[in-house]
């Protein structure tokens, strides 16, 4: 086992089967080597001092010794970090002598190229450059300060110097400044887009976010991000949550967020514990209102099959469905559909319906949607009850649309 000579420093050693302590007491002595079989705390001490340590070279000998194994072993560098388990650019500082070898790697060096380990080479603790590198540091600091550590009182009487004398007078950095946004006026499209929002968007201090299903309501997403740059001319980004299997439309502005709170009444943080409502500006205005109810139904909303049987027979017709734990939001969207000549249901504080085949005639008639995924299951039923007129299929059971 060729062990370096004149090592003052004491380490383990594995050459996988046995586990030898190599201690030398000066420059001048001997290396013993005490084999002894390993246990679970010599194995811990030989990783920690193998896997830490590093080797120190002299002056342009580490380059010498990485082409020495390369032409001995016949393969690339980049086969040679894979054996030492490091990547090509770490291989490639060593051989720039950048940064020092790890024991570690370089006595699989030179267990691949059969070489004994280099006799001119010394043992670096971890984190041996700490010292050096503070030592530095401090120099530097001294040279530019005059001391070593920090005064507040002497950082903030400089501060006020500057402030003083120059900082005043500059110009606010524009990184400071809030970026304008377009803000639109009242209208149908901006009352939507506050239903969007009541319906599954959110906002947080500094950035506003839409979150649609990333299958079902994908087209329904780019029909969002149109509008929004319609309204305020921006770009939303797009954010993929594979994990729940949804989009998020994402817009990161503070003058956006505070149009939002403060002009159009949204809210930041949790709307169900803020109990949020269709905003005072949106009510009693018929235009404003069926907008906003279809964007909160666009987006909270359902359209789904209700099937029973009756005297043997199958029947099935589709019912539209908001939900919402805001109750006040509930009411008002019950309120704005009786207005509109509907008969909503509002069940157990939940939700609210619509039941009969002409609500939901009225409703698609008179609010309509912009939700492909709501017009698809409502026009493919209807298509199918003018074909069929609700008549059961010949097995008994409901036609499927």
């Amino acid at each position: 086992m060729g062990w370096p000579s004149g090592l003052n420093t004491n380490f383990f050693a594995f050459n996988g089967s046995t586990l030898y302590w190599v201690h030398g007491g000066g420059m001048d002595s001997r290396l013993a080597l005490i084999r002894r079989k390993p246990h679970s705390r010599d194995m811990a001490e030989l990783f920690k001092y193998e896997n830490f340590r590093r080797v120190k070279f002299q002056e342009h000998k580490q380059a010498t010794f990485l082409l020495q194994v390369k032409e001995r072993t016949g393969q690339t560098y980049k086969s040679l970090a894979r054996i030492v388990g490091v990547s090509a650019r770490t291989f490639t500082d060593w051989k720039r002598e950048k940064f020092l070898i790890p024991y570690s790697a370089l006595s699989n060096l030179c267990k691949a190229a059969g070489l004994p380990l280099p006799k001119t080479i010394e043992l670096r603790d971890k984190f041996w450059y700490t010292s050096k590198g503070s030592s530095a540091g401090g120099t530097a600091v001294y040279k530019k300060y005059g001391r070593i550590g920090g005064d507040p009182q002497y950082r903030k009487k400089k501060w006020r110097e500057w402030w003083e004398r120059e900082g005043r007078l500059n110009p606010p950095s524009s990184i400071t400044i809030p970026i304008p946004i377009k803000k639109p006026r009242c209208s149908e499209s901006l009352a939507e887009f506050v239903g969007i929002m009541l319906g599954d968007g959110g906002i947080s201090p500094y950035q506003i976010k839409i979150t649609l299903h990333h299958k079902d309501d994908y087209e329904f997403g780019k029909y969002v991000m149109r509008l929004i740059k319609k309204l305020f001319d921006l770009q939303a980004s797009v954010l993929h949550d594979p994990r729940d299997s949804v989009n998020d439309y994402v817009v990161s502005r503070k003058e956006l967020v505070k149009f939002c709170t403060k002009k159009l009444g949204l809210v930041i943080g949790n709307k169900i514990k803020q109990q949020i409502d269709i905003p005072p500006w949106i009510k009693g205005n018929r235009g404003y209102e069926i907008a906003c109810v279809r964007g909160l139904v666009d987006t909270d909303g359902s359209v789904f099959t209700h099937r029973y049987q009756v005297g043997g027979k199958w029947y099935q017709y589709k019912k539209l469905c908001f939900s919402s734990r805001s109750c006040p939001l509930l009411r008002s969207v019950h309120s704005v559909l009786q207005n509109l000549g509907l008969h909503p249901r509002l069940t157990e504080g939940l939700d609210v319906r619509l039941d009969s085949i002409e609500d939901m005639q009225l409703y698609f008639r008179i609010i309509g949607s912009h939700n492909p995924k709501h017009l698809c299951r409502y026009v493919k039923k209807m298509i199918d009850y003018s074909r069929n007129r609700w008549r059961s299929a010949a097995n008994g059971k409901p036609a499927v649309c």
